[in-house]
């Protein structure tokens, strides 16, 4: 049986959409606007910084990152996120989502700067210090994912709670699309200052020594957008949610929400004080009740996120090698250094053009009119179709006539990735926990996808490696094929589509009714009466 809502949450979860949800979608947005850049503008440089620093006069070929620095280089951020959404997650649920969410910032801030001025007498100590800095980089953005989804979710009413959440996470989308486009305008303007050779024609002089200025500006271009956003971060009120039910002040609550709401909200001390006393409502995280309740949903949560990422980052990360193969970048030693990293952002722009940034902002439109189960199981569906359509035929797709086709059929598998699972596995994490464990299982939500994003990007460098080892790239042994690596990830977005049956919908209900948080004491757990997902 249902308690009676708080007046200041029910006045949130009826609110009709009004300015301050746009104004907090900007403002947790432009954190992962920051997020999706830094993470992924990495890949734009790493062959330059092989030229850079690990060229060899004798070489036929430019120089490359060796396997470890290159696995390295690609993957500290991502341990990092992993580590920063645990520890962030748990201190939102401590210490409240605003006075954490100013921290995150400040070090993406500082870590983004700090990045492109890595330093070092070689090439191994300039590379360690940039392992270093984009791990506490990485730190701080894992931090971003539980508090700018719980900060939102806990914002929003009802009945658009999902696309408001949808779309801070849609702001990804044009984070990786400003990277290609800060990419292609840095190398352009150096490139037309500084004209070199290619590399077959001068290996020495196909690399200018202004090049080493393009990767650190682009990387360190990464904190405007964060540094921009930060005095609104802390202008922005606790969200009534934490306030009410995690901090037991109501009054404050009230007052808070009657300002952004613009409407007279009574302060329910004594029915937040009743809430506070109800021992139904008081199990933590390792305990019977909460697996009772929950257990299931976190594994549906944690689950389809690690597969998710598997294949999503595999991909995102290593397009640059996807593109080589079939023809789409030219071969390395036929461009000079600063071309090559043209070419490279300019297919990173198209791809995030045609296909990322549409299918995140498809999710902002539909989620609340079909659901999050349809769209994540839909997602999953279609990515596996054409995961396998891109692997069995996979000769037939590098024939050089038969190019464009493929970048179709790979632009369709990320299309459905964000119209599908990328964004739904963000939003559901906030809806369907307790307020005062919400940041928390967010938190582990997102750090199961990083372990699977780890898994793709360092795995990824050695599986799609040709079995013959003498068409492997420099210092990596022979690995399966990208053919394989395809079928592989195909696999793992089928397993992503059974998962999805143990997340339960959200959609139109309150943050309270998924949480069961106003229930009475022996009332069933949503999703477990009968059937775990609408049919």
């Amino acid at each position: 049986m249902a308690k009676e809502q708080l007046e200041v949450l029910n006045a949130l979860d009826v609110a009709k959409t009004q300015w301050y949800h746009f104004t907090a979608i900007v403002i947790a947005g432009m954190g992962f606007f920051t997020d999706a850049y830094d993470l992924f503008c990495i890949s734009l440089v790493t062959k330059l910084l092989g030229r850079i620093y690990y060229h060899h006069d004798s070489d036929a070929k430019p120089g490359t990152l060796p396997p470890n620095i290159s696995a390295a280089v690609n993957g500290v951020a991502f341990c990092g996120t992993l580590a920063g959404q645990l520890f962030f997650g748990w201190l939102g649920d401590k210490m409240g989502r605003k006075r954490v969410y100013g921290m995150t910032l400040m070090l993406m801030v500082l870590a983004s700067v700090a990045s492109g001025l890595s330093f070092g007498k070689s090439p191994e100590s300039v590379m360690a210090t940039l392992c270093f800095f984009r791990f506490w980089l990485g730190f701080g953005i894992g931090g971003d994912y539980p508090l700018s989804a719980t900060i939102m979710s806990e914002y929003a009413n009802k009945k658009t709670r999902g696309a408001f959440i949808a779309a801070v996470f849609a702001m990804q989308g044009f984070g990786i699309l400003t990277g290609g486009v800060v990419a292609i305008i840095v190398s352009l303007a150096f490139k037309s200052k500084f004209p070199a050779p290619a590399y077959e024609v001068s290996p020495l002089g196909s690399t200018v020594p202004a090049a080493d200025y393009v990767w650190r500006i682009i990387l360190m271009f990464g904190a405007v957008p964060a540094a921009m956003t930060y005095y609104w971060r802390m202008k922005m009120p606790e969200t009534a949610r934490y306030t009410a039910l995690v901090a037991k002040n109501a009054k404050q609550a009230a007052a808070d929400m009657s300002k952004v709401l613009e409407v007279e909200i009574q302060a329910e001390q004594e029915k937040v004080e009743k809430i506070s006393q109800d021992q139904s409502n008081s199990f933590g995280l390792f305990s019977k009740e909460f697996l009772r309740r929950h257990g299931l949903h976190l594994l549906g949560t944690t689950s389809t996120w690690f597969l998710l990422d598997i294949a999503f980052y595999s991909q995102n990360l290593f397009q640059k090698d996807i593109f080589s193969a079939i023809g789409w970048i030219p071969s390395a030693k036929t461009m000079n250094a600063l071309e090559e990293v043209f070419r490279i952002a300019r297919a990173q722009t198209l791809i995030a053009l045609c296909s990322t940034v549409p299918g995140y902002w498809f999710t902002v439109a539909l989620i609340d009119k079909i659901g999050r189960f349809a769209i994540q199981l839909m997602g999953f569906f279609f990515m596996t179709v054409f995961m396998f359509a891109l692997a069995i035929p996979y000769k037939h797709w590098t024939h050089p006539d038969n190019r464009i086709g493929f970048v179709i059929m790979y632009s369709l598998t990320f299309f459905f990735a964000n119209f599908g699972p990328n964004a739904t596995t963000f939003v559901v994490p906030a809806e369907i926990f307790p307020a005062r464990l919400r940041s928390t299982c967010h938190g582990i939500s997102a750090a199961s996808g990083k372990a699977g994003a780890i898994i793709g990007a360092f795995g990824f460098l050695y599986l799609s490696q040709s079995r013959d080892p003498a068409q492997t790239d420099k210092g990596y042994p022979p690995g399966i094929g990208v053919r394989n690596a395809l079928i592989i990830l195909g696999g793992i977005c089928f397993l992503g589509m059974l998962c999805t049956f143990l997340v339960p919908e959200s959609n139109g209900k309150s943050l309270e009714e998924m949480s069961q948080e106003n229930e009475e004491e022996g009332g069933a757990a949503p999703g477990y009466d009968s059937r775990t997902v609408p049919v």
